[in-house]
């Protein structure tokens, strides 16, 4: 019984993400960079997702991503969570299990507005005390596949047994995007 659950999961994953597109992702802010890769982040269904961020000063985060995006007329909410690996400059490295979310808005062929907020507690992550992300913005499609993008990234990593937060990201970002 077990075993045809969890094979049903992944037929449903793959069945659901052969018509999405593949996007790849890359922003840059004033002391951050982020670089991502999405599998069915702008349709209905599931969608992968994976990032990488860098601070010039605090560390690096990486994360893995599965959320279930669910139209809701022209809106497309998306519930999800996703595992991070944390190495804080200032800080022990460590994993956190976050859960959140997102919430687009497509305006048209070409504009869209974006958000997005993934939290873990302490209870969900070693190494750090808490976990936050959040992202908000705008692209506009130039010319399929290519947009361009702009909004404000926050990531921060709280410290624990005496070590001190890590912001790796507060503050406005561009950036460019490739779907196909």
């Amino acid at each position: 019984m077990k075993k045809s659950i969890i094979s049903g999961l992944f037929g449903l994953m793959f069945v659901s993400a052969a018509a999405n597109a593949i996007s790849v992702s890359g922003e840059a802010g004033e002391h951050f960079t982020n670089l991502g890769v999405g599998f069915g982040t702008e349709s209905s269904g599931l969608a992968l997702t994976g990032d990488w961020t860098h601070s010039d000063n605090d560390g690096d985060v990486a994360g893995i991503g599965v959320g279930l995006n669910i139209p809701l007329g022209p809106f497309i909410a998306t519930v999800g969570g996703k595992g991070v690996y944390t190495n804080p400059k200032d800080g022990d490295e460590g994993y956190a299990a976050a859960v959140g979310g997102g919430l687009q808005w497509k305006i048209g062929d070409s504009f869209r507005l974006f958000g997005e907020y993934y939290y873990s507690p302490d209870s969900l992550s070693s190494g750090i005390e808490s976990y936050q992300e959040a992202n908000a913005g705008a692209s506009w499609t130039i010319m399929r596949p290519i947009s361009i993008k702009a909004g404000y990234r926050y990531l921060s990593l709280a410290g624990k047994d005496g070590h001190p937060d890590n912001t790796l990201a507060d503050g406005p970002y561009v950036g460019v995007s490739a779907a196909f």
